[in-house]
């Protein structure tokens, strides 16, 4: 039967390749990137910051939410669709919801932050504006709920890590 798997973590945690690998492992696989939905916004689109407005907030569940309507569109298909997004805080709580996803198929990467440095070099620091490192590590460290399977990625190649997550989900 074909579901959701919600990949999450902060950026440069390895979203993107485990999520697009992930994909490929399924018969009828799907990789949604929620921050493509982000990026549509053209003109007016307020970014998330540590301090927030209301109207980031507001974009970021709009994105969230269509997201959501994306992966069930698929779902409805007969695919497997994975869905990779930075969901942090409380937020995660919210989205596994809005997903409907099983919280067994909610899986969070969490490298440490030494090795979320090197690898956001290694993309040309494309990722960390807004936010420093620590602060976004610190949000998932601490203030973000325990939800499905938690992995540290910074030993692991992302197939491996992919072999992880699909032992979690039972997969």
């Amino acid at each position: 039967m074909a579901g959701i798997v919600l990949v999450t973590g902060p950026q440069a945690a390895g979203k993107t390749t485990v999520s697009a690998l992930l994909a490929r492992r399924f018969v009828r696989g799907v990789h949604l990137e929620g921050d493509a939905f982000r990026r549509f916004i053209v003109a007016g689109r307020s970014e998330i910051t540590p301090d927030a407005p209301d109207e980031a907030l507001s974009q970021l569940r709009l994105r969230y939410r269509i997201t959501a309507s994306a992966a069930r569109a698929y779902v409805e298909a007969g695919f497997d669709v994975v869905v990779d997004d930075v969901v942090a805080g409380p937020m995660l709580a919210e989205v596994t919801e809005l997903l409907e996803v099983d919280a067994r198929r909610v899986v969070v990467l969490l490298p440490s932050r030494d090795v979320i440095a090197e690898r956001e070099k290694a993309r040309h620091g494309t990722g960390y504006r807004a936010w420093s490192i620590d602060q976004l590590s610190e949000v998932f460290e601490t203030g973000t709920p325990r939800i499905g399977t938690w992995i540290d990625t910074s030993d692991l190649t992302a197939e491996e890590t992919v072999s992880l997550v699909l032992g979690a989900i039972g997969g």
